[in-house]
């Protein structure tokens, strides 16, 4: 799909943003593993999610998905079905990471296999360490799906300190301990995203200053009960759209602003961004607030290696609003992005450029050269097939100077399928 966006003289309104697909995969594969009923509702129909419901359905969970609510009656740890077919992960790099923790814990052989996309996306990080727990995988050349799974050995509890700050590889290593009589410990010396540790219930103590997160077969796997909230990833588009496009008025309702998610937010304040937490509240075990964007002039930023963990898919829309800043900006830390559905880097590098954009780019990161106001140059973008590229392409478009052209628009779907109706609803041209 091709999508015209055209310039746009502000935007206003509310946006109920799409449910947090993070979130949502983790609520299913966890709700697998609780041994009985659990009701998640929010759940959003992005393809991610819908992939998380298919693969724990072909485990052995009963699944029943009307609307945005999902029954799902788990299997328990100990009665996951072999499966019969391949376990298609689609997109997901969280379903294929966290699911390979939970069959190495569970003892269950299985192929991992995903689309094109996935196929590229590098899994030694995860084989090394569930490897070192028993499992037995063979895999294509450079630990690239798909993977297959076994385990004959028995499971080997471990300590392992975090080489890389990943919630997805905290999290693969945690699910495998779950099935072991012995405490698993992961050592996370920069802190990432926890929703794991906090929808599992799993400790969490200081030790000279690094988190240290323990499973074990003694730990009781709750029912995933819970209302999931709006996704602050999403928010973030409209977030930076709402200051760099004049004359912009947002609200977003019920975004989730788990301190370990919503870097961004404080990097954009720290730009002079308009943001307001118009109301906040705890829903269930996740902080939830409603939040308002206004236009604004930005002074340029340097993100730094500490902070990328917890801006990691925010950075592609992050480089659109240093584009707009009054001076050089720099992204360091960030090789990451070159390993996700597509490389990052790059590819927001020539979304940026095909504005007119000065723009350098560096092994894990890039300098940006910004300048308020200014109107980019009309352009044709490739999306690569990866959602926040086209998010990202379709919010430096709305000051472009004239129409821009995104190719492989449809990508938007795999985390947010109402993006482009959003947009239009709020854009005023």
């Amino acid at each position: 799909m091709r999508k015209t966006v055209a310039p746009a003289e502000g935007l206003k309104g509310t946006v109920a943003l799409p449910a947090d697909k993070s979130i949502a995969q983790r609520s299913a594969l966890f709700a697998l593993l609780s041994p009985g009923p659990s009701r998640i509702t929010n759940y959003p129909a992005a393809g991610d999610p819908l992939t998380a419901l298919s693969c724990v359905r072909q485990l052995g969970a009963d699944v029943t998905h009307n609307g945005n609510e999902v029954h799902v009656t788990g299997t328990g740890r100990d009665d996951i079905r072999i499966p019969a077919e391949p376990v298609d992960c689609g997109n997901s790099g969280t379903v294929m990471r966290l699911l390979a923790g939970i069959l190495t814990g569970a003892g269950i052989p299985a192929r991992l296999v995903g689309d094109a996309s996935l196929s590229r996306r590098p899994m030694k990080r995860i084989m090394d360490p569930l490897s070192r727990m028993g499992a037995d995988f063979r895999s294509a050349d450079g630990g690239l799906p798909p993977l297959d799974i076994r385990r004959e050995k028995p499971f080997q509890s471990i300590r392992f300190q975090l080489p890389v700050a990943s919630a997805q590889l905290k999290s693969s290593v945690l699910l495998a301990g779950l099935f072991g009589k012995e405490p698993t410990r992961v050592l996370e010396p920069v802190a990432t995203r926890n929703h794991t540790e906090t929808m599992l219930g799993l400790a969490v103590e200081r030790e000279k200053e690094i988190n240290v997160i323990t499973s074990s077969r003694r730990h009781v796997i709750p029912p995933q009960n819970l209302d999931i909230p709006g996704d602050f990833s999403a928010a973030a588009f409209w977030l930076v759209a709402g200051t760099i496009v004049p004359g912009s008025d947002i609200v977003l309702p019920a975004a989730g602003v788990n301190p370990t998610r919503c870097a961004a937010m404080h990097i954009l304040r720290r730009m002079g961004a308009d943001i307001a937490i118009v109301e906040d509240h705890q829903g269930g075990k996740e902080p939830v607030a409603r939040l308002r964007v206004q236009s604004a002039r930005l002074t340029p930023a340097e993100i730094h290696p500490q902070e990328i963990p917890n801006a990691i898919d925010e950075l592609p829309v992050l480089a659109v609003a240093m584009a707009f800043a009054d001076g050089v900006s720099r992204i360091t830390g960030a090789r990451e992005l070159r390993y996700k559905e597509s490389d990052r880097l790059d590819a927001i590098q020539a979304v940026l450029e095909a504005g007119g954009v000065r723009v350098e780019g560096h092994e894990d990161g890039l300098t940006i050269y910004g300048k308020p106001g200014r109107r980019v140059r009309a352009a044709r973008h490739d999306s690569r097939h990866d959602h926040r590229i086209a998010m990202a392409a379709a919010i430096q478009s709305l000051m472009g100077d004239g129409d821009s052209e995104i190719d492989n628009a449809e990508a938007a779907s795999v985390s947010y399928p109402d993006f482009w109706s959003h947009l239009d609803s709020l854009a005023y041209r």
